[in-house]
């Protein structure tokens, strides 16, 4: 039986603590698992590479009921792939992969650069830019061109708004929440209206697209999904697409505080592109964890799951684990060099594989699309870093730079 910690409840711990609150307690109690009680309920805590595991392998754990109402429908709302399991899971999700990392006939990497290069003009005449924030529109429009959506400049900028709240808020509770609940709301509205217009045909998305694919899809039972559910589900594609800018924020930073890393890829070396972007997802956070409940009773590391039990696997602490990553603390893209990542290690959007488990089939995107940025940022445009606040909030859930990355004297590449 993992150990119990002796405070009540931990709920306000965890809300000041954020990203540290279960490895730190695994360090203190010499453990992988602890049993605390968070909104007045029990739940298990668990962390490494094992338990990541145990957690995505086997088809042990089901989403459902594992998180507050106030997380989920910002994040995934009723009925969408992530809150299914089984064949149904696996069917839905092969809608994703077919998308998400098969053939790209959309070619959203060219249409991401497309839209960067077209920006820069427009941070010139700005003068002072946050990165983070001007990601967050970039990356609206390039989702839903590359999705098939069709979105005027009004669309643009409501859309962005609803997305990034509910990211930004996903961790909150109480009025920030409600308000981004709110937007969500308007946000799934819309995203009805456009799959009702698809399949009216007034709206023609370009075959292969995601929307193409998505109003044709069909269930298990050959039905095709209700348009309450493929609005939830385009928006499971648009939003995680945005939600790269922080990562992108956080290249931007690990580029400015190890800058030959910026000389490097500058001067047209990619051949560690790949372990940088890595190095960044692994160092700085993004979710701290994820929860499940287990489908049946079973038992590891001397605990056994009843059936039911809430479990939180611990994202952040994994992927700084000393066991798993020497000097875990430190930013060291090389440490990548010659090594097949294994699935359990690495998981900053989840563990396991993508066919079977709930890990995000976005998860080759947010890769590619980091990419691309560091080049861009690298090679296509030149700018000015001032004083500004850097920190880290580790409580802030997803966390960011605090002043989001503030640039200016914008030029695009050449004109420095």
């Amino acid at each position: 039986m993992f150990p119990a910690l002796k405070t009540p409840e931990s709920s306000v711990d965890l809300l000041r603590e954020g990203y540290t609150f279960i490895p730190r307690r695994c360090d203190e109690l010499g453990t992988d698992g602890f049993r605390a009680r968070l909104l007045f309920k029990p739940v298990t805590c668990i962390h490494g590479a094992d338990a990541a595991r145990v957690f995505y392998g086997g088809h042990r754990f089901t989403r459902q009921g594992a998180f507050p109402t106030s997380i989920v429908h910002l994040l995934q709302d009723e009925g969408s792939v992530q809150a299914l399991d089984g064949d149904a899971h696996r069917h839905r999700k092969a809608m994703f992969l077919h998308t998400l990392q098969g053939e790209d006939p959309m070619d959203l990497y060219g249409i991401f650069e497309r839209e960067w290069l077209a920006a820069i003009p427009r941070w010139q005449r700005k003068g002072r830019v946050v990165l983070h924030d001007e990601m967050q529109e970039l990356l609206t429009r390039t989702s839903a061109a590359w999705a098939g959506v069709p979105m005027s400049e009004r669309d643009v900028v409501l859309r962005t708004r609803e997305l990034s709240a509910m990211v930004d808020n996903a961790g909150s509770f109480g009025p920030a929440n409600w308000w981004a609940r709110s937007l969500r709301n308007r946000c799934e509205r819309w995203a009805q209206g456009v799959v009702t217009r698809a399949r009216e045909g007034s709206i023609r998305p370009p075959g292969g697209s995601f929307l193409a694919v998505l109003v044709d899809h069909r269930g298990p039972d050959g039905e095709p999904l209700s348009v309450e559910t493929a609005a939830v589900e385009l928006l499971n594609v648009l939003r995680p697409i945005l939600a790269v800018s922080r990562f992108i924020a956080f290249a931007a930073l690990a580029l400015l505080r190890h800058p030959e890393w910026h000389e490097t890829f500058a001067a047209g070396n990619d051949e560690d592109l790949g372990h940088f972007v890595n190095e960044v997802r692994r160092l700085y956070p993004f979710f701290p964890m994820i929860g499940g409940r287990a489908r049946e009773s079973f038992g590891w590391r001397g605990h056994d799951f009843a059936e039911g039990e809430w479990t939180l696997l611990d994202l952040y602490g994994t992927n700084h684990d000393a066991r798993l990553w020497e000097h875990p603390e430190a930013f060291r893209p090389g440490r990548f060099r010659g090594q097949t990542i294994d699935p359990n290690t690495l998981i900053p959007q989840g563990a396991g594989e993508y066919a079977d488990d709930h890990r995000c089939p976005g998860e080759p995107i947010t890769i590619g699309l980091m990419q691309r940025a560091v080049q861009l940022l690298t090679r296509s445009m030149s700018y000015q870093v001032g004083v500004q606040d850097f920190s880290i909030s580790m409580s802030f859930m997803p966390s960011l730079p605090k002043d989001g990355f503030i640039i200016h004297d914008v030029r695009p590449s050449g004109s420095a």
